[in-house]
């Protein structure tokens, strides 16, 4: 986000005129509040809900009769500078109030969780990665721009960037994964998408990074939870994205819930103040995550409502998301000095930048025509993008006896709960889709011409139907098994000890296998599941995730053939729940994981993944041959000959790892540093070059700086984390 001579000359003449209570308002977020037709607190309401005490009809029908307060007096005296929603009509009656009937015309910057698309819902976060594209990263969010500025969106929370190397951790879903480059290079494509075409203000939003920092640490897989970490491992695994992103011109950030070494990041001077805005260079603002100011208190590190407001602000903490602490608290402060002024004029200097670089101040409302084009239903370009999308990120696992793909006139037997449901295909955080748009599993067969028959049989949750399943052993020439997880299963407050299938779906499984029938495992879900069982025994697996609004299309053409999948895995998966956090980098040990007991594993489990990061199959082989690796002055020239050995075109994805054997500090067994997606005829061979430059292989030490030490490292390519080709090298200069 870069501002011209005359839009700084703009904000400082806003912030000139402004009163102190008009700046606080700026840093106030608002979200509609729930109001009537009932006789307990919302958010009670919603906790009833969720524990089972209120059925969901019951719900439905008590927010028939609620209304909803979108604060439109607070508006009108200028206490409010964002709000949240998703309603272009309303966003315009709002934005009206904001720049007609206030001293200042200020308008609104209105914000919405738009994480994978907002009614073009496209894969979660964690299978988009698993594509490996950085183009189709872009594509997809610049959707996802046009789309939510259609709605009177104009600031979207994401992309959600959390490095997550533990898969009990719901929101695993919402990210890219458990690596640093892949983070880092999805993180700057998403920016690009959001941000980069100015052509009209239609067309972009302000991103928000999140949640920063070190959220996927949080122990155990436990949402909300505390994080430690040393500074070295904070620098080298969980900043970079957010580096990255700050870099390509992220306009705003949002701070996450969790405490890091004892400080909660949402009053963390070092991370906000120091990082993200000094070293980082940050021009936009800082929102806090809902409520995180206020939860500052039950954290422990505030008394009060009043003191968690001063420590928020002083440390970096540019808007207030929903507690209304600064709105009820700041002036006092100020007026006590205890929260200088300079703090608040910092604050709304940042947000008020953002508002003119959207330019908000020229084009406040969504045109009528915009409206009523997107009220008539979906772009067909955005349909085939969701589409392209969710068949780029359908990974092969594994294919045993080329039973996939299947033969069009084969009689399949679909069993599962999941394959039915075109609810269940967007995944967690997407809130602006329209179940017209989405095709479930069993609609995709259909439409792709298969002779499919039916069987629900079971699912993650309730009981398995017996003779449904016997019907479907008995019909089919082959079984479409869809089991994993509901939505409901992952993304925030989602957090499992018990990551293996949920409910009865591995005996559904062992049911059908018996049969002697081929069985085709496709998993839908939003995390790396155990799968030690399911591997050992399962013929065929296929990976799709929560592919979203054109999931049951994409996997038809996946399953029969039409598209060869070519996506891998951004995370490991384990063999077993206990086995987590299991990641691929991890750092080496005096005493690897080996035969011997007197090594660093577990007795009742293996020590590697069942599927390690960056694998994935294809219906045709690859195979790579010839690693060079040539040192020049600046960089390392490397490359590597990839051969399709199959009979069908197809995607491959090389990857560049590297390992720095001795170090002044214990460093990961293997690193990504680079890869390149590419697609190669049958018996056609690629010479893939990669050019690591030597400034990138380094680290961060425990006093924050960047070292590079000479010595011997180890060069690996290859089509995923473990099977690779290694070369070592000694590099004796950095200079």
């Amino acid at each position: 986000m870069k501002l011209t001579d005359a839009q700084r000359e703009q904000v400082e003449s806003l912030l000139s005129l402004m009163t102190l209570d008009e700046k606080i308002g700026q840093m106030n977020q608002e979200s509609p509040s729930i109001v009537g037709g009932f006789d307990v607190p919302f958010s009670e309401l919603i906790e009833m809900l969720t524990d089972g005490r209120l059925p969901q009809k019951e719900f439905e029908k008590i927010m028939a009769t609620a209304k909803q307060d979108f604060h439109e007096d607070d508006i009108r005296a200028g206490l409010v500078g964002s709000v949240m929603g998703n309603d272009p009509r309303k966003a315009n009656e709002l934005q009206k109030i904001a720049v007609e009937e206030t001293r200042l015309g200020i308008p609104l910057i209105i914000g919405f969780d738009v994480i994978h698309g907002l009614r073009s819902v496209y894969p979660i976060a964690i299978a988009e990665a698993g594509s490996f594209d950085d183009a189709l990263f872009e594509e997809t969010a610049r959707m996802a721009a046009r789309e939510s500025r259609a709605c009177g969106v104009c600031w979207n929370f994401a992309p959600m960037i959390d490095v997550a190397r533990d898969a009990r951790w719901g929101r695993v879903s919402e990210g890219p994964g458990e690596d640093p480059c892949l983070a880092s290079r999805f993180a700057r494509a998403k920016i690009r998408g959001l941000q980069n075409d100015r052509s009209s203000t239609e067309n972009y939003v302000a991103a928000c990074t999140k949640h920063y920092v070190a959220y996927g640490a949080c122990e155990g897989g436990r949402d909300y939870n505390t994080t430690s970490m040393a500074v070295s491992q904070l620098y080298n695994v969980y900043l970079p994205a957010f580096r990255a992103a700050v870099e390509e011109g992220a306009a705003t950030a949002m701070a996450s819930f969790n405490d890091l070494n004892g400080v909660p990041c949402t009053v963390n001077e070092y991370t906000l103040r120091d990082i993200l805005k000094g070293e980082f260079g940050l021009e936009g603002f800082v929102v806090s995550d809902a409520n995180a100011i206020k939860e500052c208190v039950i954290h422990g590190i505030a008394e009060n409502d009043a003191g968690a407001g001063i420590q928020a602000a002083k440390a970096g903490m540019d808007m207030d998301m929903g507690t209304h602490i600064y709105r009820d608290h700041l002036r006092k402060a100020v007026e006590e000095g205890k929260v200088p002024p300079a703090v608040i004029d910092e604050a709304v200097r940042r947000i008020l930048s953002v508002k003119v670089w959207l330019g908000l101040f020229e084009r406040p409302y969504v045109p009528e025509e915009v409206i009523e084009a997107y009220e008539k239903g979906l772009p067909p370009a955005h349909v085939a993008l969701a589409r392209r999308a969710a068949e780029e990120s359908v990974v092969l696992l594994k294919n045993e006896g080329g039973v996939l793909p299947l033969k069009k006139d084969a009689k399949i037997s679909l069993v599962g709960t999941l394959a039915g449901s075109a609810d269940e295909v967007c995944g967690a955080w997407a809130m602006g889709w329209k179940k017209e748009d989405c095709v479930s599993i069993l609609d995709g067969l259909n439409k792709a011409g298969g002779n499919v028959a039916y069987y629900p049989c079971g699912g993650p949750e309730g009981e398995l139907n017996a003779a449904e399943i016997e019907s479907a052993c008995a019909e089919g020439d082959v079984i479409v098994a869809v089991v994993g997880e509901t939505v409901s299963m992952t993304g925030e407050a989602s957090s499992k000890a018990n990551i293996s299938l949920p409910g009865r779906q591995r005996e559904l499984l062992q049911r059908l296998l018996a049969s002697g029938k081929p069985v085709v495992t496709v998993l839908m879900n939003g995390r790396p599941l155990a799968l030690q069982w399911e591997a050992e025994h399962l013929p065929v697996l296929v990976e799709a995730w929560h592919l979203g609004i054109q999931m049951g299309n994409a996997l038809a053409a996946v399953l029969y053939g039409v598209v060869n999948p070519g996506a891998k895995l951004a995370s490991s998966f384990p063999a077993v729940s206990g086995q987590c956090p299991v990641y691929y980098n991890h750092p080496s040990t005096g005493r690897p994981a080996g035969k011997s007991k007197f090594t660093s594993k577990y007795l009742d489990a293996p020590w590697e993944p069942v599927f390690p990061f960056g694998y994935g199959l294809s219906y045709t082989s690859f195979a790579y041959s010839g690693l060079r690796v040539e040192e020049q002055p600046a960089y390392l020239d490397i490359s590597v000959t990839v051969k399709n050995t199959g009979a069908r075109r197809g995607t491959e994805v090389a990857q560049l790892y590297m390992r720095d054997v001795a170090a002044s500090l214990v460093r990961p067994v293997k690193e990504c540093k680079d890869y390149a997606r590419f697609e190669l005829d049958p018996g056609e061979e690629k010479t893939v070059r990669f050019t690591l430059q030597k400034r990138d292989m380094g680290f961060y030490n425990n006093d924050a700086a960047y070292v590079l030490e000479p010595g011997a490292f180890v060069i690996y390519v290859g089509g995923n984390s473990r099977d690779v080709l290694e070369q070592e090298i000694e590099i004796r200069s950095f200079s």
